[in-house]
């Protein structure tokens, strides 16, 4: 049976048919998907787990324990999950176990473009990337058998164009791989250093081993067409420079080890070669370092995506044709009644810094709010503000840090541990909007709730906090704005660390919503309400008007207007 398949999709499906039974991820666009379409066969055990790190310890200990096993995340996951990855390269697998890692090229919603494969090179693991979705479902079968033959842990590599793709699958049945019993053996599993450096020649060997087979495995293909030029690529590159030239093609599937015998027999057939790959020059200096002469980065440079008529402008000089109408930029916005708008509001106008993080709270930064000062990474936002504070900078005692309730759990706790154990004063503001929002709504330990929906034990962030050493702990309603202000004043001008809840949930979780508000003849006109950037809130003509189709009643605009001109029940559109 064949089915149009997102690559997410069939890379769930290359789980479920290399007999898979247990998979560990935190979700992160563009990799989400993967494990939400995993959670639906119910031969897999699935879950969320609180962070990549912990994610990649649950999939190394269910190989280890005998099992296929899989764990997915998007490249700034794998900064996470490095330290057990490292290692786990070194005690090898029992069952196989295989990494995949969706890259952003271009930065579709991410904080940087770091390129993957370098970890792949540096964890002397092998990595696999697929170009469309019958094969994103067949290398993953590939990666099992690789991980197996190798006794190797295996990065399946995906970008967001491969990710968020689609073409036809072809299905086939569940393999029901029989698990591998668990066998004590120390010098292989407990990497003390006597046992590692033993463990780390044959990582070496093995590392040389898979460079050799690379020239002959069928991951790997050569597409000759015209030889007045050749081209090596993968991934999503490869369809764009298909399309985009009669060049003849060296096809990599497997992107490490890379194949340098196959590829400099290649080389000898075209009278030109030339590396075509998005972000660093990870294949062209390998084949420049072992003297293959070739071209790439200096012509189609390290940042950003490709595309066919990008590839084309490069090689032929053709025009890239862009639309005639100006279209208005859209950047994401938070969501009329977000519950993190109001908070911002407040912060703002009581001039406060605020160290940000990643999350639909980032968006704190955008006008008219303009909020977020600094933001680096999952979980950072906590750390920084403790750095500000030990800085003794001039804004130290109006600096506060913000962080939701799925990034508190995914690297804000140790931090708050920090600061209360070197005697830190700042406060953290946990923004609780009861769901994992920016990634689509998906539970974490603090909803109560498993992958799968299941009930399941809520983690209590108050008692939590008490229990690390925070004394000043306050829940206040994120509408609340007097509150919310009131409880700032009090929670910055305290002389050790405290922590602020902001609850509401996500107001996208119930869709059960009031009839909208709307402006009255008390308007004045002042425009008071457009401060806090509601897309509900419109300017038409100069005119103030609530979009009934938006607005959501939440409230917050009615208390910012002195006027009284807003009020529940919708009269305009």
């Amino acid at each position: 049976m064949k089915r149009l398949m997102l690559t997410n999709e069939a890379v769930a499906r290359g789980a479920y048919e290399a007999g898979v039974k247990v998979v560990s991820s935190y979700p992160g666009t563009p990799s989400t998907e993967i494990t939400e379409f995993i959670s639906k066969y119910d031969d897999i055990y699935s879950e969320w787990a609180p962070n990549e790190k912990v994610a990649c310890e649950v999939a190394v200990g269910a190989s280890i324990a005998g099992v296929r096993s899989m764990c997915c995340m998007k490249h700034v996951g794998v900064n996470v999950a490095a330290d057990p990855l490292f290692t786990a390269a070194y005690t090898g697998v029992g069952r196989g176990m295989v990494l995949v890692v969706a890259d952003d090229p271009a930065m579709h919603s991410s904080q940087n473009e770091q390129d993957s494969r370098f970890y792949a090179r540096s964890a002397h693991v092998p990595m696999l990337e697929p170009s469309d979705s019958q094969e994103a479902k067949d290398f993953v079968k590939r990666a099992y058998e690789i991980s197996e033959e190798y006794d190797t842990p295996v990065m399946l590599r995906l970008t967001t164009r491969i990710a968020h793709s689609q073409s036809v699958v072809e299905l086939k049945d569940r393999e029901e791989v029989e698990d591998k019993h668990f066998e004590k053996n120390i010098q292989k599993y407990v990497m003390m250093p006597q046992f590692a450096r033993k463990r780390h020649v044959y990582v070496e060997e093995r590392e040389n081993k898979l460079a050799k087979d690379a020239n002959t495995i069928d991951l790997n293909r050569v597409e000759m067409r015209s030889t007045k030029l050749g081209i090596v690529c993968a991934g999503a590159v490869y369809q764009y420079v298909k399309e985009a030239t009669d060049a003849s093609i060296f096809k990599l599937g497997l992107v490490y080890p890379i194949p340098l015998d196959a590829i400099k027999e290649f080389a000898s057939k075209v009278d030109e070669l030339m590396v075509v790959e998005e972000l660093e020059p990870f294949f062209e200096n390998q084949l420049k370092a072992n003297g293959i002469k070739c071209s790439g980065k200096a012509l189609f440079g390290k940042q950003g995506e490709y595309s066919t008529a990008y590839i084309r402008n490069k090689l032929y000089g053709d025009e890239i044709i862009t639309s005639q109408v100006n279209v208005p930029m859209r950047p994401p916005v938070m969501c009329a009644g977000c519950p993190h708008r109001g908070v911002f509001y407040i912060l703002k106008k009581l001039g406060i810094v605020v160290s940000g993080d990643i999350g639909c709270y980032t968006l704190g930064a955008q006008a008219p709010l303009s909020a977020l000062d600094a933001c680096v990474c999952m979980g950072a936002s906590i750390g920084m503000a403790h750095g500000f504070d030990k800085a003794k900078s001039i804004h130290a005692r109006k600096l506060v840090a913000v962080i939701g309730d799925s990034t508190f759990v995914h690297s804000g706790i140790t931090n708050v541990i920090n600061a209360v154990y070197n005697q830190g004063t700042s406060t953290t503001i946990i923004l609780d909007n009861s769901i994992t929002g920016m990634t689509g709504h998906q539970q974490n330990p603090a909803t109560g709730k498993t992958l799968k929906g299941e009930p399941t034990n809520k983690l209590d962030l108050e008692a939590l906090l008490k229990a690390i050493g925070v004394n000043n702990v306050v829940v206040v309603d994120a509408y609340d704005l007097k509150e919310v202000e009131r409880v700032i004043k009090e929670e910055t001008a305290r002389e050790e660390v405290s922590v602020i809840i902001a609850r509401r949930p996500c107001v996208l979780l119930t869709k059960k919503y009031p009839p909208a508000f709307s402006i009255n003849d008390n308007c004045k006109n002042c425009k008071a309400c457009l401060k806090i950037g509601c897309p509900a809130i419109e300017n038409i003509g100069g005119k103030i008007r609530i979009n009934k189709e938006l607005c959501v009643a939440c409230g917050v605009c009615k208390q910012l207007c002195k006027f009284s001109a807003i009020e529940e029940g919708s009269k305009n559109a």
